[in-house]
């Protein structure tokens, strides 16, 4: 299979666990709170519980962990990036697809192709499994993150309009 490794110096990339939800929503506030800070994002507790299964795989990278003397005295590895993928379906080919819930990276480790190397993982993970497409959902305020889209071949299928009542 084609998605075993990371593939950036230094970093390693190993398959999350159920038992690793609290993390996953931790996670997931840190990306919307630095896009809209001083918000509370508690309620994402709930998204997770209710899409986080073996169907919605996830992955952390950890800064890879040199061997030392004995497993006791390695430290686990925090991890420093995610990527949670899951499903969707293409209104209007009626085709299920792979979809990415999130892709993060801490900001110490920003700018080294931590983001784009999970982004060819996703992409080699759907297509693995036989996905012929791959989404995202991608907020107007965050540039850093559609520009790195746009330079890996994505494009702007719908727009997601929304209005306060």
């Amino acid at each position: 299979m084609a998605t075993q490794q990371l593939l950036i110096p230094g970093y390693q990339l190993r398959a999350g666990w159920q038992i690793e939800q609290p993390r996953l929503v931790k996670f997931m506030q840190l990306t919307y709170s630095e896009l809209f800070p001083g918000r509370d994002f508690a309620h994402l507790a709930r998204s997770v519980d209710q899409h986080f299964s073996e169907q919605t795989p996830l992955w952390w990278v950890e800064v890879a962990a040199k061997q030392q003397f004995s497993d006791y005295l390695t430290p686990v590895p925090q991890p420093v990036g995610c990527l949670w993928m899951g499903n969707a379906v293409d209104q209007v080919n009626c085709v299920r697809h792979a979809h990415i819930f999130l892709v993060y990276v801490v900001p110490e480790h920003r700018r080294r192709g931590i983001g784009s190397a999970l982004m060819r993982y996703a992409e080699a993970w759907a297509s693995d499994r036989g996905d012929r497409q791959l989404s995202l959902q991608v907020f107007c305020v965050n540039q850093p993150a559609i520009d790195l889209y746009r330079k890996l071949g994505y494009q702007t299928f719908s727009h997601w309009m929304v209005k306060p009542l």
